[in-house]
C-alpha cells in the first residue's frame, strides 16, 4: 500500500505490526519500554531517484529497532530473535530487508535492554 505521505511511510510500515506482542512507535520516545519496536529514518535517509518540476521520487531508508527486555543473556536473546523473525514476516509489500545488525544491550535509564536493527528501504514518489 503506497504512502501519501514520506511520514506516511514509517506509519505504514509500524501499523504493520499489530500483530506483534510489542510496542510499535514511527519516532524515538524518550523512555522506550520493552518489548518496543521503533521505525526512525536511517543513515542515508533518502536516494534521489528522480527529480522534476512535477516529480519527486525517493528511496527512502529505515532503521526498525527491535528492543527487549535484558535480563539473562540466553532468555534475551531468544526473545529478540523471536521479535526480529515476527517484524521480517510482517514486512509489507513495496518494502526491501537489508541487514539485520547484531544484538547490543542498550541502557536507558536503570534498565537494560537488548536490541538490534533491521534497515528497510522503500520507494516514495511525490507529485506535485
Amino acid at each position: 500500500m503506497p504512502a501519501s505521505t514520506l511520514s506516511g511511510t514509517r506509519t505504514t510500515l509500524a501499523a504493520a505490526f499489530n500483530s506483534l506482542a510489542a510496542t510499535r512507535y514511527a519516532y524515538v520516545t524518550e523512555l522506550p519500554i520493552p518489548t518496543a519496536i521503533f521505525i526512525v529514518p536511517s543513515s542515508l535517509y533518502l536516494e534521489q531517484q528522480l527529480l522534476s518540476k512535477s516529480t519527486i521520487k525517493v528511496k527512502a531508508n529505515f532503521t526498525i529497532t527491535a528492543i527487549v527486555q535484558y535480563n539473562s543473556n540466553p532468555a534475551s536473546l531468544d526473545n529478540l530473535e523471536q521479535l526480529i523473525m515476527g517484524i521480517l514476516a510482517a514486512i509489507p509489500a513495496g518494502y526491501v530487508v537489508g541487514n539485520v545488525e547484531r544484538p547490543t544491550p542498550l541502557e536507558v535509564g536503570a534498565s537494560t535492554m537488548l536490541t538490534a536493527d533491521i534497515n528497510v528501504s522503500t520507494t516514495y514518489t511525490q507529485t506535485n
